[in-house]
């Protein structure tokens, strides 16, 4: 190399070496350019300051509350002149008449203590006495309405007022009075009746009475009424968490069962025909590209509602995913293991026995496993629409908008379901695929 030749050459990484500073520096502030304009689109088309606009703040708070807390509904009914006192105002949990909590005073003028000095009394006018406030004074009839009496005259913000309805939210409590009743709400921390109704000889005992009475001999009885307890279905809620890890047990293993056979065709160096291996991977593709709320839909329509319908759907689905992880993982085995049971005359079905599924097992069970636990938590949801397991019953308390601490409940469940199942593949994992060796 000439001494003429090297200006040029040190011209040319120069060159290089600009132009690469370039394509990074480009990079470095393109690429963050590239995602600030993303998330600009993003604000925008989702319409963010609209949604910030339509939340209710008051609604999340009721909505938080009520997952922790029950009401009791206290009604006088214009109609009857009755009184009834009622649990989330369910029948289930309707005092028997005569009967009431220590905060409730019956009688031909009911009187609610909702406490720190909140009165209502049911009567004719109803009354709200409210501390460092004053007294409302409502009057009701079918002539005239309803009509309310503020002190000043002036209608705070938290009272509702119109001819036909008056609703008062305060912190202590509720009152709505309409043309043909008045009620009171009560709120008070706690799953009321989660243990027993009202009419089991048990509710309201401590629970050292409750393990003297057990250790007496009624540990039946009190298991019995727990078990059957009508407001909140304990045995139905059991009998719906075994659908749902049911439906998942079936759909997962009942696809590795139909995947690993299919796997073959699609690995490369089990089925040498081009075609053999195309059709098996478009087949897995269909399965997994069709996600197991759609097969759910698809088969409850051909066969009906049913848990066996969301097993199916999981089926179909892990099918595809499986049949794909098992062909790679059938295409890394290691040759010479099978060669050397080839050696021994092994026939083929005796190859792929001893030779191939020992080293794919390990590989097979840690995906199947993961499914597994992943496909307890989809079984809820796929549940909700084929009308089996905990999923339904999930979905049937939501909608009612009324009993949001069934709602928290039956989420705790699943997540205890979840983490019990997450538990359980490790600890199977690590038996079947480490020799237990880190289970001591």
């Amino acid at each position: 190399m000439s001494m003429t030749d090297t200006p040029d050459r040190l011209s040319t990484l120069r060159s290089g070496a600009d132009r690469l500073i370039a394509h990074k520096r480009l990079f470095a502030f393109g690429f963050p350019a590239l995602v600030l304009a993303y998330l600009t689109f993003i604000f925008f088309s989702f319409d963010m300051p609209g949604l910030a606009q339509r939340a209710n703040f008051e609604n999340a708070r009721t909505l938080v509350a009520d997952s922790y807390s029950y009401k009791t509904h206290v009604t006088r009914d214009y109609r009857n002149g009755g009184t009834t006192v009622a649990i989330e105002g369910e029948r289930k949990g309707t005092y028997p008449e005569g009967t009431a909590p220590d905060w409730v005073t019956l009688g031909e003028t009911t009187v609610v203590d909702l406490g720190g000095g909140n009165r209502v009394t049911l009567g004719d006018p109803v009354t709200f006495e409210i501390p460092d406030y004053g007294t409302i004074s409502i009057t009701s009839s079918r002539a005239k309405g309803v009509n309310a009496t503020f002190p000043g005259g002036v209608v705070p913000e938290w009272a509702n007022v119109s001819k036909s309805r008056v609703a008062i939210t305060t912190e202590a409590g509720r009152l709505n009075v309409t043309r043909s009743k008045a009620e009171v709400f009560r709120y008070e921390t706690g799953w009321e009746l989660f243990w027993f109704t009202l009419d089991s000889p048990y509710h309201g005992l401590g629970l050292g009475e409750i393990a003297s009475r057990a250790f007496n001999g009624e540990a039946g009885a009190i298991f019995h009424d727990f078990w059957h307890n009508a407001m909140w279905h304990h045995n139905q809620v059991a009998g719906a968490l075994f659908e749902t890890v049911l439906m998942a047990f079936l759909g997962t293993f009942g696809a590795a069962i139909v995947a690993l056979p299919l796997a073959f065709l699609a690995a490369r160096n089990f089925a040498p025909l081009t075609a053999v291996r195309f059709a098996a991977r478009r087949l897995f593709d269909f399965f997994r590209g069709v996600d197991a709320l759609i097969w759910t839909i698809i088969l409850s329509r051909a066969f009906g509602p049913g848990p066996l319908t969301g097993a199916l759907a999981i089926l179909i689905t892990d099918t595809g995913s499986f049949g794909k992880m098992f062909s790679e993982a059938l295409e890394n085995v290691d040759e010479k293991q099978i060669e050397g049971i080839r050696s021994t005359g092994a026939k083929p079905l005796q190859r792929q026995r001893f030779g191939v599924i020992p080293q794919v097992t390990p590989v097979l069970l840690s995906q199947v496993l993961y499914f597994l636990e992943s496909n307890t938590r989809s079984a809820t949801i796929i549940g909700a629409i084929t009308g089996g397991g905990i999923g339904l019953m999930l979905t049937q308390a939501m909608i009612t908008q009324k009993d949001w601490e069934e709602v928290t409940y039956y989420i705790i469940l699943v997540i205890i379901m979840v983490m019990a199942m997450d538990w359980f593949s490790g600890k199977l994992r690590t038996r079947l695929i480490k020799g237990g060796e880190g289970g001591h």
